[in-house]
């Protein structure tokens, strides 16, 4: 594994943590952008542990550069940031798993071993919210065909951008009862119970990207 973090005291502390885990072996250190990516061209990391906020480029150029040098290689943001704004540009980019940094040790250790076996893991301590764990990376594939409504699909998009239900609704020119007895069916038919849910699926769906997820007349 290959952490990417300008604080040397906090590398120190997640190195200590990793390396006492029998199936878990830290090979490289990164304090800077370009100092991550010469690492990852370098060294044999399966999982990089990268912070969004270093020294040198934004944190989704990093990753990107990253899963060009190697599109099999597993990338687990770990960040202060807990918004759904820096989750989705990070997964666009090609990471595979994102957490804060306020999360417990077993949770990140959690996260790590998710994203090393193909899967995609979102944490944001929010609330109420649990951590997500889809099994493989693309488990649904953008614009593969998804069993939404049309409405449905919109109202999705709008959630998972953030919208409250009132900013949703007024963008529809709908009622806030509207967009509740959508949000419903959603979870009814996904399973999608948190904000971070409907992100994810909405990011595997295309309809975040632009890719028409081709939803079904309402």
């Amino acid at each position: 594994m290959l952490i990417a973090d300008e604080h040397a005291i906090f590398r120190a502390g997640l190195k200590l943590l990793i390396n006492a885990e029998s199936d878990m072996e830290v090979v490289g250190e990164a304090a800077d952008g370009a100092e991550t990516v010469s690492q990852a061209r370098d060294l044999n990391a399966d999982v990089v542990l990268l912070d969004l906020s270093m020294p040198g480029a934004r944190g989704t150029a990093i990753i990107e550069q990253v899963v060009r040098l190697d599109p099999s290689r597993r990338i687990l943001v770990l960040t202060a940031h807990d918004d759904p704004t820096h989750l989705r540009s990070a997964l666009q980019a090609g990471a595979s798993g994102y957490i804060v940094k306020r999360a417990e040790a077993v949770e990140l250790l959690t996260a790590i071993r998710a994203v090393h076996d193909g899967h995609t893991f979102v944490h944001l301590m929010r609330p109420g919210e649990r951590p997500v764990v889809r099994r493989g990376s693309r488990p649904t594939a953008a614009g593969q065909p998804t069993p939404l409504s049309r409405r449905e699909a919109e109202v999705l998009r709008l959630l998972a951008q953030g919208h409250t239900y009132q900013e949703a609704a007024d963008r529809l020119a709908v009622s806030v009862k509207t967009i509740e007895t959508h949000r419903k069916r959603l979870s009814d038919k996904l399973g999608l119970k948190s904000r971070a849910q409907l992100f994810r699926f909405a990011v595997d769906a295309g309809l975040l990207e632009g890719d028409a997820a081709r939803p079904t007349d309402e």
